[in-house]
């Protein structure tokens, strides 16, 4: 697929979309009631959760017409375009470390974002499924540039696609997680500790580290964004395990500042990880196929 102007303008009709049905219409289901916490998965009941992976299977559905004949590569965007307008109205992650502020707390705080993810990668996952079921109904040939990639992946480099895309998942998490700590910092206060950035910086830095890995997994292992995306489920979790276990914890609760973090990791709200993970890796995806053909036809 290339990017010409009608492309990009179906792009951003497909992102518009998004933004208006989900970002700003959908925002009261999601809206703390206190406007400086994190946008939080637990505030969102059972009947709002219903209405939202309602609305993100319409996106993804309207969003396949909308950008047809590349509905496919597309129509995926919508939902995370929307909820990335939830990412950006956010209240940052020091909130509630400046509320959860005893050892105890800051575990069951910690517990939490690793589960929470989950939540809203099943939103994107509801525009995903749109897409396919519209592009099921519409009976498309199936000449995309994901089938052909998936078609890549049966084969692999071992002949073994579940050890291809297992690596790739691994690989994402490695390297989604490295880049977060290189490009989501606040150094004026980080004093060589993560300190809470500013939304603008997580914005740029979580979609720059997702983008490494997908053009990484693309390049080298041949698999699609998917599983760089997904691997925005395990990046919390790693990252624990790694740096904020036992005595860690006890230290920074006990002398150390709410908007002081072991890792960046730790100072992202989860729909922003998910949100511009999800972004980031279709990105990433992208630039390594422009860079396939780039080094085809354009090299002297």
């Amino acid at each position: 697929m290339e990017l010409t102007w009608i492309n990009k303008l179906r792009i951003a009709a497909v992102a518009a979309l998004g933004i208006v049905v989900l970002g700003i219409l959908a925002w009261p289901l999601v809206a703390p009631a206190d406007p400086l916490l994190p946008v939080r998965a637990s505030v969102i009941d059972f009947s709002g959760t219903l209405l939202l992976l309602v609305l993100a299977l319409a996106i993804g559905f309207a969003g396949y017409f909308i950008a047809w004949p590349h509905g496919r590569e597309i129509g995926i965007l919508g939902v995370p375009f929307g909820l990335a307008i939830w990412a950006g109205r956010s209240g940052p992650m020091r909130a509630l470390t400046q509320i959860w502020d005893d050892a105890a707390e800051r575990a069951a705080l910690v517990q939490s974002l690793r589960v929470e993810p989950l939540y809203w990668m099943l939103l994107v996952a509801a525009g995903f499924a749109g897409v396919l079921l519209a592009q099921r109904l519409r009976q498309a040939p199936r000449n995309s540039v994901l089938e052909s990639d998936a078609q890549t992946t049966r084969k692999g480099p071992a002949g073994n696609a579940f050890a291809n895309s297992l690596m790739a998942l691994g690989v994402s998490v490695v390297i989604s997680q490295f880049f977060v700590g290189v490009f989501v910092q606040n150094l004026a206060m980080s004093h060589n500790l993560a300190a809470q950035p500013d939304v603008g910086q997580i914005i740029f830095g979580v979609a720059a580290a997702f983008a490494v890995a997908g053009f990484v997994v693309k390049q080298f292992l041949g698999q699609s964004y998917i599983l760089p995306a997904l691997s925005s489920l395990l990046v919390v979790g790693t990252a624990q395990v790694l740096h904020y276990r036992g005595q860690t914890l006890q230290r920074f609760a006990e002398t150390l500042p709410a908007p002081f973090f072991p890792h960046s990791v730790f100072a992202i709200v989860p729909v922003q990880l998910v949100t511009l993970g999800t972004l980031g890796s279709v990105l990433g995806f992208w630039i390594a196929v422009r860079y396939d053909w780039w080094r085809k036809h354009e090299t002297f």
